[in-house]
């Protein structure tokens, strides 16, 4: 109790010497706040994003193999259906989204912004039907409030679709009415077509505030307006093995990153093309978070300089600070306080400084982590964009039959920092790490003094 108490005193004795060492150790355990909250912050988004990025596979054409192999008179290489669906059922998938998007014509519909009456359709079975819009399953844009039931209901089962209030109005339709579609698909090599029919019931009209046309194309079957909603199992129907015609897009989601390989050798063996690769959106990983990778970086080795050069100067003016109380330390050891009670004592009194300087850091450090957070990453970005990374932002989207959900992964252009209970105990953990060195420092000096040389000295 009596060397707390001399310590604690000693602290108040000493205020000149001791507010010095308390600035110093201020200002290094508040750098220690910000580029902690900021590492942990930061490494967890990335954690997040490697997962999802990692555990996204995409199926898409390779380009230079597939020139290179003369194989252009075949076609482009596609995916069927058919092949989406099987290679959905595997073991290493958790769960996959299917975008599906085919041309459709009628005998007697009109689009919005297609002149005249709908277009006439081939008598033949196996000629090109010209569509004239498009029968989908995407529903995402119910959820992000871009659409939204005007009259009716959703889709909830098969042969059933929902229409634009815009589409309903020039063709006269209303909930339950039929409306009859077709649409043509042909074989794998493309020598064939065959015509299919959709008989499906208008269950549902919806108000649209999507833009008419998205795209660079401005014609009837790209106009928005136009889409015909249905679910997946109805656009398969009358699809048979082997057979296209129609867009689709799969994004499959692994149950863990490191299963692309073995599941892009099971999607090999179920007869996916040499010129198709599996792929992770590595670039997309890299665009969205490279800033705030570089972030981490900078806050980590920030943080390492100001911890080095913080405990080189606490040991040097610890050093300073012994010599100067060295008649103090030789008449507690003439008392009879062995060498490791007075070492004790030292390294309290600087324990005591260091939790003041802790509570005083802890506060200061979080409110000023979010403006610095902000500052680097704007710092970040701007270097990412100047080099022409670029922030493409990715949109995943889920259909269970009825719905799409959709879920943005944009750009991180804020982050949003917190001091959660692991970095406080990192700083906890950093601040007695700094006060146990500047403790070393003067515990070193102490074994070399002899009480009697020093009190021999002072006389």
């Amino acid at each position: 109790m009596y060397i707390l108490q001399n310590a604690l005193k000693n602290v108040a004795r000493n205020r000149g010497r001791n507010v010095l060492m308390g600035a110093i150790i201020f200002a290094i355990i508040a750098t220690t706040v910000v580029t902690l909250i900021i590492n942990n912050t930061t490494s967890g988004i990335i954690d997040d994003y490697r997962n999802r990025f990692g555990s996204q596979v995409k199926i898409s054409v390779d380009v230079e193999a597939w020139r290179a192999s003369g194989a252009q008179a075949a076609g482009f290489p596609q995916i069927t259906p058919q092949q989406s669906i099987d290679f959905a059922n595997s073991a290493f998938i958790k769960e996959y989204i299917m975008q599906i998007m085919i041309g459709v014509a009628s005998e007697n519909l009109k689009g919005k912004d297609e002149g005249g009456g709908g277009n006439r359709l081939p008598s033949g079975d196996d000629e090109m039907i010209m569509s004239q819009f498009y029968l989908t399953n995407l529903f995402f844009d119910f959820e992000n409030g871009l659409r939204g039931i005007e009259d009716g209901r959703m889709v909830e089962g098969n042969n059933e679709c929902m229409v634009s209030k815009e589409f309903a109005d020039i063709n006269s339709l209303s909930v339950n009415d039929t409306v009859r579609l077709f649409a043509s698909l042909h074989n794998a090599d493309g020598t064939s077509r065959r015509k299919v029919q959709y008989d499906l019931t208008v269950v549902g009209i919806y108000f649209d505030y999507t833009d008419e046309y998205p795209g660079v194309v401005q014609m009837p079957t790209a106009n928005r307006r136009n889409e015909i909603l249905t679910t997946t199992d109805t656009i398969f129907g009358p699809v048979r093995e082997g057979e296209s015609g129609m867009s689709v897009t799969t994004t499959y989601f692994l149950k863990n990153p490191s299963m692309v390989v073995d599941f892009e050798a099971e999607v090999r063996e179920k007869g996916l093309s040499e010129f198709l690769r599996v792929e992770t959106d590595e670039k997309g990983y890299n665009s969205i978070v490279g800033p705030v990778e570089g972030l981490k970086s900078i806050s980590i080795t920030f943080m390492v300089i100001v911890l080095v050069l913080g405990a080189v100067i606490l040991m040097l003016l610890s050093s300073i600070a012994i010599r100067e109380r060295k008649y103090e330390i030789g008449v507690l050891r003439a008392m009879g306080l062995k060498k490791g009670k007075v070492a004790l004592g030292l390294w309290l009194e600087m324990a005591a400084i260091t939790c003041v300087c802790l509570c005083i850091g802890l506060v200061i450090g979080k409110l000023i982590a979010q403006p610095v957070s902000d500052m680097l990453l704007a710092g970040q970005i701007e270097a990412a964009n100047l080099a022409g990374a670029g922030f493409p932002a990715g949109t995943i989207a889920s259909t269970d039959g009825s719905s799409l959900l959709a879920n943005s992964l944009s750009t991180l252009d804020t982050l949003d920092v917190s001091l959660g209970m692991n970095t406080i105990l990192q700083i906890i953990g950093i601040a007695l790490l700094l006060a146990s060195i500047a403790g070393l420092a003067a515990i070193s000096k102490i074994t070399k003094y002899e009480p009697i040389k020093i009190l021999m000295e002072r006389n």
